[in-house]
């Protein structure tokens, strides 16, 4: 039975992994090694996957349950595939701050599923670090206190009624009515399932640590956010199409770098559901 191949990645955030064949249902086998992979490191990539929206959503299957994204704009046909599109006119992009999805969901994502299906002659990569990386990097004295904090996250100031980035979306973000939840996560998790602890905050969507004003919380926040994105903590991936990047909600950020002003790059997302956080 074949095997497949797992080459780390520059950074040493992610792996590559090679010799399998998402247009077809991947063998159980297989998928279990593809799992541990996935848990073990946070961040997968695949090469030249040209895959259909009825692959996509396979493939998707296999690790849990769908979430319909209530902001994006959906694939046509298709509910369960989020379109992350920037046309040559828009010059704001999708995702271009250090976040991880969901996290302002009361049961965030597991993680999500991008798929490259157009992308600009130059630029477009995005960024991803390691929050595992970013907890193990703290010093005790700040982990201690950091593990009696929560954090409170909040989706309204992105995806709410007159936010800029709402309005400068020009139809790629819908249903800004919908953008009325908070959640209250704490600052450090254990993932549920590689056991790993993990800081847990983010630039886009957490406001503050819960019990604490903005500006008793912005200077650690700030400090979290630079340590977490230092160079040492990072890969960056370039696309081509058919490239695939699935990241684990729980353990990484990405960044989508905004470089490809007057051309087009399309992406189909589906993102995963996860489990509570403790």
């Amino acid at each position: 039975m074949n095997k497949i191949n797992i080459q780390p990645v520059p950074g040493n955030v992610g792996v590559e992994i090679q010799g399998v064949d998402l247009t077809k249902k991947v063998p159980e086998s297989l998928f279990e090694e593809i799992r541990e992979a996935f848990i073990e490191n946070g961040l997968i990539f695949f090469r030249n996957q040209n895959l259909t929206p009825e692959d996509q959503i396979r493939f998707a299957e296999q690790w849990g349950k769908i979430n319909i994204n209530r902001f994006f704009a959906k694939v046509e046909g298709y509910d369960q595939i989020a379109e992350v599109r920037k046309e040559p006119d828009q010059k704001g992009n999708i995702g271009g701050e250090w976040h991880t999805d969901h996290s302002y969901d009361q049961i965030p994502a597991l993680g999500s599923i991008l798929l490259a299906k157009e992308i600009p002659s130059k630029g477009g990569d995005t960024l991803f670090a390691s929050m595992y990386k970013a907890y193990e990097n703290l010093s005790d004295g700040m982990k201690v206190t950091l593990e009696n904090l929560n954090a409170i996250h909040s989706s309204r100031h992105i995806f709410g009624d007159g936010s800029v980035y709402s309005k400068s979306s020009k139809g790629r973000i819908v249903n800004s009515e919908l953008a009325t939840q908070d959640a209250i996560h704490p600052v450090i998790i254990t993932h549920p399932e590689s056991k790993k602890k993990a800081l847990y905050v983010n630039r886009a969507f957490t406001l503050r640590f819960e019990g604490w004003t903005d500006e008793e919380s912005k200077p650690l926040l700030n400090y979290l956010y630079d340590h977490a994105a230092c160079e040492n903590n990072t890969t960056r991936f370039k696309w081509s199409p058919g490239s695939i990047a699935f990241w684990d909600n729980r353990c990484t950020w990405h960044n989508a770098l905004n470089d490809y002003h007057g051309e087009r790059r399309l992406m189909h997302r589906i993102t995963i559901e996860g489990s509570a956080l403790v």
